[in-house]
C-alpha cells in the first residue's frame, strides 16, 4: 500500500516538544508511517509570523531565522530515521527509496512569509529542499492575502506583484504551489499564470461544508482543467457539522464529490496531520488503511492507486 501525503506539521511538533520521529507521539511518527504505508510524506515548515513565533514557540526572532532553525532541525530528524526514511527532491527519489524499502520524506513550506520579498530566497529554500510552498497561511504576506473569516476583505484580491514574481520563480525551479490558504483571488491568479500544475495541498469540497478554506465547484473544476491536484484535509472542521471528530465517512464523502467535479485524475490525500485537533475514528497515519479499504467500495484498484500515490506523483513529476 503506497500513500503519498500532501501536508503534514509534524516537524513543528517535534520541535516544539524536542522530539524526534521515534518518540513523538502524534499522528505521524516513524512506526505508523510504516503501519500505514506510506510511500512519501510531505513535511511541512509553518512559520506564520513573528507573532506566532513569539506566541506559540517562546522565541523572538523573525520568520526567516525561525525557518532556518526548522530546517535544521528537519536535518536532525532526517539523520536520526536514516534506517526507515530518507529525503527526496525528486519524483525518481521517490522510486529510488521505495525499491530499496525507505519511505521518502519531502520538504514543503506553509506560509511563504519567510521569503518576505527577497526573489532570492526562492532559490535559497529550493537549495535546501523544498519541493512545495503554499504562499499564504492565515495571514497576508509579501506574495499574496489569505482565504479566512478573520479576513472576509481579502477572498477577492489576487496575487500581489512579488507573487507573480515568486511563482514564475517557482515555476523555473520546479517547486509546486500550494493554493491551500490562499485567497480566491489568488488561486485564479495562480491558475492562470502558473505554467505547470499546481496543488491545494490540504482542502476539502466546499459545497459540503462552507468553510473559506474549502474550495467552491468552479475552483475544482479549474484544479481538474489545470491538471493540477488537491489532497483531502481530515480536519473535522472542513469535513462535517459534528465538531471535533471525523470518520472515515466524511473522508470518503469529500473524495467521491471532489472526484465528481475535478476528476480522478486530480485527488490525492492531504491529511494535515499534526495541525488538526479533531479526534480521527482511523486514529493517526497507522488507520490510512481504513480510508482506502472504504474507498474500494467505490472505486477501482487503479483510481485508488491514483488518489492514494499516483495523482501526487505526476503533479510533482510536472515540475520539471
Amino acid at each position: 500500500m503506497n500513500i503519498f501525503d500532501l501536508h503534514c506539521d509534524t516537524i513543528l511538533g517535534c520541535y516544539m516538544g524536542k522530539k524526534d520521529l521515534r518518540t513523538y507521539e502524534g499522528h505521524i511518527n516513524l512506526e505508523k508511517l510504516k503501519a500505514g504505508g506510506s510511500l512519501a510524506q510531505c513535511f511541512a515548515l509553518c512559520v506564520p509570523n513573528g507573532d506566532f513565533v513569539k506566541r506559540m514557540l517562546g522565541e523572538d526572532m523573525e520568520p526567516w531565522d525561525m525557518y532556518r532553525k526548522l530546517v535544521d532541525y528537519y536535518r536532525g530528524i532526517l539523520a536520526d530515521s536514516s534506517d526507515v526514511m530518507r529525503p527526496a527532491y525528486s519524483p525518481a527519489d521517490i522510486e529510488e527509496n521505495c525499491k530499496n524499502g525507505f519511505i521518502s520524506a519531502i520538504l514543503t513550506i506553509e506560509d511563504a512569509v519567510e521569503i518576505d520579498g527577497k526573489i532570492e530566497r526562492v532559490d535559497q529554500v529550493y537549495e535546501d529542499g523544498v519541493r512545495m510552498i503554499s504562499l499564504t497561511w492565515n495571514f497576508e504576506n509579501t506574495l499574496a492575502y489569505p482565504n479566512s473569516r478573520d479576513h472576509e476583505e481579502h477572498t477577492k484580491r489576487g496575487l500581489k506583484p512579488f507573487g507573480f514574481e515568486a511563482i514564475s520563480r517557482m515555476n523555473d525551479l520546479g517547486i509546486v504551489i500550494d493554493v491551500s490558504h490562499l485567497s480566491e483571488g489568488g488561486f485564479y491568479d495562480v491558475a492562470s499564470h502558473s505554467r505547470k500544475p499546481f496543488a491545494a495541498s490540504h482542502s476539502c469540497a466546499r459545497a459540503l461544508k462552507d468553510h473559506p478554506r474549502n474550495l467552491t465547484d468552479d475552483q475544482l473544476k479549474t484544479i481538474g482543467d489545470t491538471g493540477s491536484v488537491v489532497g483531502v484535509n481530515f480536519y473535522d472542521a472542513f469535513l462535517n457539522d459534528r465538531e471535533g471528530y471525523t470518520t472515515v465517512d466524511d473522508v470518503v464523502r469529500h473524495v467521491l464529490y471532489m472526484v465528481d467535479h475535478a476528476g480522478i485524475d486530480s485527488i490525492a490525500l492531504g491529511s494535515d496531520f499534526d495541525g488538526i485537533e479533531s479526534t480521527l475514528e482511523f486514529k493517526d497515519f497507522s488507520g490510512m488503511p481504513q480510508i482506502l479499504h472504504e474507498l474500494e467500495k467505490h472505486f477501482s484498484a487503479e483510481d485508488i492507486e491514483k488518489i492514494s500515490y499516483k495523482n501526487a506523483m505526476r503533479v510533482f513529476s510536472s515540475q520539471k
